[in-house]
């Protein structure tokens, strides 16, 4: 893929999904699932007080609030857009927990943040829309700690089956392009050094989804005229959600642990305890 249509696709997604236009058609949930998930997510990572969380694409920083208030994690959240990074800290601030949670503006193929400095790494709905998917995995590894955790959640699709209208720019931003099946996130991740990786399945939740927009669009059709084709947005939903029914469209959790770091090795051959590589 061009870098340049790579960034292209990454900045529209950023700008989508932090609209107002987008929180009206998922009904304030901005990926499948909301906040039920998200602490299903941390269950299945095991965050708890104390733990230094890194919130990769962290939006509007709804998960990052949660994992502080309910979880007593320390969460630090990074996104691509500017305008999501500030309201992230206003909201985070108007919630009492800026002194727990930070926001930077950042690419997760290339995190502003220090090697081995987190416990846990969480992304949601959105590794399946970076143009590269290695790279970013490998940053969510250099992010942790040795024996660290990554909690991804993302939407799983049997290419060999998706309708070609939604295998198109537009289905990238629509989080079903660029998505894999279950086993090539598997593959990506003990590619990455990952191991112990754990998959859920909840397609329930992508049906939810699909349906709220549909009927999002269908509520706001008049509102809507003049923005966009809202026929064409229908009839893009209605193949998604039919998708969906039949297996081809789903969303996963993942869990998964990064290798401990290779040994430390002396001068005079002996193995350095602690030191990480």
């Amino acid at each position: 893929m061009d870098p340049d249509a790579g960034v292209d696709i990454r900045a529209c997604c950023a700008a989508v999904y932090g609209s107002e236009l987008a929180r009206l058609l998922l009904g304030g949930q901005l990926h499948p699932g909301g906040d039920g998930l998200t602490r299903r997510l941390a269950d299945l990572v095991g965050i708890g007080p104390g733990d230094r969380v890194l919130d990769v694409a962290s939006g509007l920083g709804a998960t990052a609030r949660l994992l502080s208030a309910e979880r007593g994690a320390r969460v630090h959240g990074v996104d691509l857009s500017p305008g999501l990074v500030a309201a992230a800290r206003r909201e985070a601030a108007g919630a009492g927990l800026a002194d727990v949670t930070a926001f930077d503006v950042g690419d997760a193929e290339q995190l502003p943040v220090e090697d081995a400095s987190f416990d846990v790494v969480v992304c949601e709905c959105a590794l399946c829309t970076f143009p590269d998917q290695a790279a970013a995995v490998a940053e969510l590894g250099r992010a942790l700690r040795p024996g660290g955790r990554v909690g991804i959640a993302d939407v799983t699709l049997d290419r060999d089956r998706l309708p070609p209208d939604l295998d198109t720019p537009i289905g990238r931003v629509l989080c079903v392009a660029g998505a894999l099946p279950v086993s090539g996130y598997q593959r990506l991740l003990r590619d990455g050094g990952f191991t112990d990786v754990v998959v859920e399945a909840h397609p329930e939740a992508a049906l939810a989804t699909v349906d709220s927009v549909l009927a999002g669009l269908e509520a706001a059709r008049e509102a809507l005229r003049g923005l966009f084709d809202v026929g064409e947005a229908l009839r893009l939903a209605r193949l998604a959600r039919d998708a969906v029914r039949e297996g081809v469209i789903g969303y996963a959790l993942i869990a998964a642990t990064v290798g401990e770091a290779a040994p430390v090795i002396d001068a005079a051959g002996h193995r350095v305890d602690g030191a990480l590589a």
